[in-house]
């Protein structure tokens, strides 16, 4: 039998690489004469660097930038100078993991860092820059890069607003007359697979602030302020995307590089597996089953995770997906409807959290070795 494993990582345990290896030697555990192919892939988040330089000839670039928060650090994204062409990762400079859970605020953290890193890109020669959107700290609808890129939002007095979640109500006109023409002529490209709109119940305050600290009071306030900043993109700039799919990812930010620099919108499973190569390996090889998977499949795996992605190239190629995770936190009929064909849970029940993240590798290998010992 032939397998293809294309997993995101089990955050705080494992990383997709360590799943791959995992889930490899399962199946190899009940079926010694299958072939597996691993893909190290990502929907745009976490991983997305890597995925990149495993494909693709590039040179890592490291320079000074700031946090989701405004304090100095270093950061680092890729560059292909033969093609002009750069990579970054959101999380790199605007990432939830650059911060300690105290510091979380959801209000007051800006993507201006990511923001730097694409000017910093563009400098150096880049003509195209492919931003990996996910695992964000922020909520100010992508304002931060828009004022790194030259773009000044001042309120009603005319005084300069910081690029920050709870100024997007502040907001009294966007003047793009500091943006240069080096950075105009450059294409941006946001690349993510989540396909919530702006605002609203499904947007990016309601359904992804409160994991980056706001309280129910402020999500109100953020949707508030994505709202008041899409009326003005629409009265000024003639723009009307916040309802587009996908313009809620990593708090707003594709809106924000889609209303300031009209980029455009990749689905990130896809451009990966693109990359990759593995539509012409699923041509030329006849896969029996796909395995994906992450630590917690939970309400927000089917809005745009990288699962939802490889389903998609499950129904292209009607190769049956069986999913794999530490917790299965929906219903299975739920998996199910959405076209996996089974889910193998790994966890131990009744051992605390820490036992199995701690035990997560062999505890996966394990499960998937009795899955395929019943299954095959």
């Amino acid at each position: 039998m032939k397998f293809l494993l294309i997993p995101d990582k089990f955050k705080g345990s494992l990383s997709a690489e360590a799943v791959i290896g995992a889930m490899e030697e399962g199946i190899l555990s009940a079926s010694p004469d299958s072939e597996c192919y691993g893909v190290l892939a990502s929907d745009g988040g976490d991983g997305f660097l890597d995925a990149i330089a495993r494909y693709r000839p590039t040179e890592q670039i490291v320079h000074k930038t700031t946090d989701p928060l405004g304090r100095p650090i270093e950061a680092w994204y890729l560059y292909n100078a033969e093609d002009q062409v750069a990579y970054v990762e959101l999380a790199q400079a605007a990432g939830l993991v650059l911060l300690a859970e105290g510091d979380r605020s959801a209000l007051k953290t800006s993507t201006y860092g990511t923001g730097l890193q694409i000017r910093h890109a563009i400098a150096r020669g880049a003509k195209t820059v492919y931003l990996g959107l996910g695992g964000s700290a922020t909520t100010d609808a992508g304002t931060g890069i828009a004022r790194a890129l030259g773009y000044r939002f001042p309120d009603s007095v005319g005084k300069e607003l910081e690029p920050k979640g709870e100024n997007l109500l502040k907001i009294a006109s966007i003047d793009a007359t500091g943006v240069e023409e080096q950075i105009r002529q450059a294409s941006l490209i946001a690349v993510c697979d989540v396909d919530n709109p702006l605002y609203g119940p499904g947007g990016a305050a309601y359904v992804y602030a409160g994991q980056k600290g706001a309280t129910e009071p402020e999500i109100e306030l953020l949707d508030k302020g994505l709202r008041h900043l899409d009326a003005l993109v629409t009265s000024q700039l003639g723009k009307e995307c916040a309802h587009l799919p996908g313009t809620g990812a990593a708090g707003g930010t594709s809106y924000g590089l889609k209303a300031f620099f009209d980029a455009e919108f990749l689905g990130g499973t896809s451009f990966i597996l693109q990359m990759a190569g593995i539509p012409d390996l699923l041509k030329e090889h006849s896969i029996d089953f796909i395995l994906t998977g992450e630590g917690k499949i939970d309400g927000q795996t089917l809005s745009g995770k990288l699962i939802s992605g490889v389903l998609a190239l499950g129904r292209q190629f009607n190769i049956p997906v069986i999913a794999v995770c530490g917790k299965l936190g929906i219903p299975l009929q739920e998996m199910k409807a959405a076209g996996v064909k089974d889910v193998i849970e790994v966890g131990k029940p009744g051992k605390s959290l820490e036992y199995n993240m701690t035990h997560a590798a062999s505890l996966l290998r394990e499960a998937v070795s009795r899955y395929f010992q019943r299954h095959t």
